[in-house]
């Protein structure tokens, strides 16, 4: 086994930490990245200096607020929620249902932001949490305008299916990433929870190039499909011309 990186060895331990395991022990760090006790140590120890790490008064470790620092420099991060969250509050004072805000990272959607009423409908959705694209309304708008080629390796790969009505089948796939396409808007019924639509649409950056999607996320009985989709396009339009882009003709 090729030894890895030094790099690679302080990236391991910052992956030990995910939604579920927020917070790790010195052992829990060795076994979950994979190293001896002693590599983590002296790792950990430098991750906590420089602050990527922080160790609480139990001797547990969490990730430290310099990774926040950093990551509010992503284009696709902090700036964009900063352009967004003025038409995502529009949004949900509209429907009072969930209101997200996704990007795309590979074969997946990842939320940045998340509006939700007490009397919402229920969704596995939080800040930082990813799904499949094809499972998901944001991840359909963010996967029917990529280039035709990668659509076509999505849609042969492997589809992981949530519930009995998510899109497994390459075909229907490539249907509904058409439609997406022709209506501006795409709508994902019942595929990561059976009680749950989303309606979404794509969001432009300067260039023309779709960066995110936004969409709102509705109890599946009584959705009502035509009054939704205006709304949401209303608010990435918006969020579009925040980011720079003009549409055609202007």
């Amino acid at each position: 086994m090729t030894p890895r990186s030094a790099p690679g060895r302080l990236l391991s331990v910052l992956a030990a930490f995910d939604h579920e395991h927020p917070a790790l022990s010195l052992t829990d760090i060795s076994r979950r990245a994979g190293l001896s006790l002693t590599t983590a140590h002296r790792l950990v120890g430098a991750l906590t200096e420089w602050g990527a790490l922080e160790r609480d008064s139990s001797g547990v470790y969490h990730v430290g607020l310099r990774l926040w620092e950093l990551a509010a420099l992503a284009p696709r991060g902090l700036a964009l929620r900063q352009v967004a969250l003025p038409y995502l509050e529009d949004l949900y004072e509209a429907t009072h249902e969930n209101v997200q805000l996704a990007v795309r990272d590979g074969a997946e959607v990842v939320y940045i932001e998340w509006l939700s009423g007490r009397s919402a409908v229920g969704v596995h959705i939080r800040v930082g949490a990813r799904w499949p694209l094809h499972a998901t309304g944001v991840g359909l708008a963010l996967l029917a305008h990529d280039d035709p080629a990668h659509q076509e390796e999505y849609c042969t790969g492997p589809l992981a299916s949530f519930t009995p009505y998510t899109v497994t089948d390459p075909a229907r796939l490539r249907r509904e990433l058409a439609e997406v396409r022709r209506t501006g808007v795409a709508v994902s019924s019942r595929q990561v929870t059976a009680d749950a639509l989303s309606v979404a649409a794509p969001i432009r950056g300067p260039g023309g190039a779709v960066v995110a999607a936004v969409s709102v996320v509705v109890p599946e009985a009584g959705a009502q499909v035509p009054v939704l989709a205006p709304a949401v396009r209303i608010a990435a339009r918006g969020i579009s011309r925040g980011l720079g882009w003009l549409p055609a003709g202007r």
